[in-house]
């Protein structure tokens, strides 16, 4: 993947993580911005031109998981956590708060520089068609990634918004819960298959879709535009 032209916004109260993280990207071709806390974290969002944010989880004041929370009521920008907090309990609860990978630390250059690569080549499958895809009453702006129903934009959460993305892009196939899972949550999440059943359940109910997104029993899912 060439990653010139990328930018990654490091967030993490510790100078010297930060600076070792910078460090591992820029000698992979990245730009890098440094966020200490989640106001600096905000400030540089709303500024700047930023493709992926790499977040501390255990941070004074605002810790990694309330700026998670933060970030995805205004922004799809993918977020990989970093923690030294390996255990599930973690992993799961920063996944579901929209997260797109988890790092442990300490981590390899090798195992960062892989897992920022697969996120955004996950992220760049679903946006590298045309801008603008307009099925039924959705229509999905892809440079502004936002979704709208009937002329009205309906705030996805990334997660929510790339399962839209691969159920538009394989309409009228049968998806399992298995494929869904490993192409939009990724090979190595550690969640079970209840969180598609989940995700697809908010969907429905925030796009008023329930009659595209269709249960295909013993098998998971099919997208299916009504009349068409």
């Amino acid at each position: 993947m060439n990653n010139n032209n990328i930018t990654i916004l490091i967030v993490d109260d510790e100078e010297d993580m930060r600076n070792l993280a910078q460090m591992y990207l820029e000698n992979s071709g990245f730009s890098c911005f440094q966020a200490a806390n989640g106001e600096e974290t905000y400030k540089i969002l709303k500024e700047e031109s930023v493709d992926l944010v790499l977040l501390d989880i255990m941070m004074p004041e605002e810790d990694g998981f309330q700026i998670c929370q933060n970030i995805r009521e205004k922004s799809q920008i993918p977020i990989i956590f970093l923690s030294a907090k390996g255990e599930e309990w973690d992993k799961v609860k920063g996944l579901q708060l929209g997260g797109d990978d988890y790092i442990v630390k300490p981590f390899s250059p090798g195992e960062l520089i892989a897992r920022i690569n697969a996120v955004l080549r996950r992220v760049g499958n679903f946006n590298n068609e045309e801008d603008l895809v307009t099925i039924g009453k959705i229509s999905i702006d892809k440079k502004a990634r936002t979704v709208s129903v009937d002329g009205k934009v309906v705030p996805l959460t990334l997660k929510e918004y790339e399962l839209l993305l691969f159920f538009v892009k394989h309409k009228t196939h049968a998806l399992s819960r298995e494929q869904l899972l490993e192409n939009v949550w990724g090979i190595d999440y550690v969640g079970s298959l209840r969180t598609v059943d989940t995700h697809i359940k908010t969907l429905r109910m925030k796009l008023g879709a329930g009659d595209y997104i269709h249960t295909v029993w013993g098998i998971g899912y099919k997208f299916e535009v009504p009349d068409e």
